[in-house]
Parts: structure tokens; C-alpha cells; sequence
């Protein structure tokens, strides 16, 4: 499977491991294609079809799957890896909030996201991980001062 597939055996993991009506964070981690011609586009870089292509039409999935509260939390640039485990590949880290992992299928899986977003996915992204995160119930823990 294409390293920027989404397997449908890991999305049933997933979902058994998350309860239902939990918010979730969404990590992210893209490495773009250097170019990128898509039929009937001009061509760019992967960098602007992700966000000037692929990000409308996955708004627009969503609106029409009737998913709202879909919340951009960070997009930022990798500058360095300081402990990496092999190569520093990924140009940028993106954090999304989903009200719901079941949001997240309703728009991944919809008819209009297969047709007008997955594509243009595909066409701007080199290599991606797409890894679900719960908010921590230890976070006071966690402070570091």
C-alpha cells in the first residue's frame, strides 16, 4: 500500500480503541512531492496543492458529510530533527481537532472525499503519517515549569 493510503484495517483498529464521542487531535506529519501536475490544474508545488487544492476540497467534503467543528490546531514547518530515527523526511507537521473519530470517518469516507479531496491528497503528498491522538488524562502531571 502507497505510503500515503489510508488502510481500512487501521482506521477498524483505531475505532475500537477510541471511544465514540471523544474529541480527537489528528498528527500530521507530511513530506510534500517537489512537483505536482493534476489534470486540469496548473502545475505547483506539493505544498500548495495540499493547501490551496487539497484542504478546500476536504472542507468542502466535510460540509457536505455535515461534520462541523473541524479545527486547524497548528501547521508548521519541520526546521530539524534533533533524536531522529532515521532520515529527517517530513516538511511540515500538522495538528487537526475532529470533534469525533467517527467525524473523521464520515468525511474520509464519503463519496465527495474520494472523488475531489483523496486525489488531490495523493497528487500533493510524497509521504505522510496520519496518527490519531486523545487528550491525556495526566496532563498535570506532565508540567514543566
Amino acid at each position: 500500500m502507497n505510503a500515503v493510503e489510508i488502510n481500512p484495517e487501521n482506521l477498524l483498529a483505531a475505532e475500537r480503541k477510541i471511544p465514540s464521542d471523544t474529541p480527537i487531535v489528528m498528527l500530521n506529519l507530511v513530506t510534500y512531492r517537489e512537483s505536482v501536475e493534476y489534470p486540469g490544474m496548473e502545475r505547483c508545488t506539493g505544498r500548495e496543492a495540499y493547501l490551496t487544492r487539497y484542504a478546500p476540497a476536504f472542507n468542502k467534503a466535510a460540509a457536505a458529510a455535515a461534520v462541523n467543528g473541524i479545527e486547524v490546531v497548528y501547521l508548521g514547518a519541520v526546521a530539524a530533527c534533533i533524536v531522529p530515527s532515521q532520515k529527517c523526511q517530513w516538511d511540515e507537521v500538522v495538528l487537526v481537532r475532529y470533534p469525533s473519530f467517527s467525524a473523521l470517518r464520515r468525511v474520509i469516507e464519503s463519496p465527495l472525499y474520494k472523488s475531489d479531496a483523496e486525489p488531490l491528497r495523493k497528487a500533493a503528498l510524497k509521504d505522510w503519517q496520519f496518527i490519531v491522538t486523545l487528550p491525556s488524562t495526566r496532563t498535570s502531571q506532565a508540567r514543566v515549569e
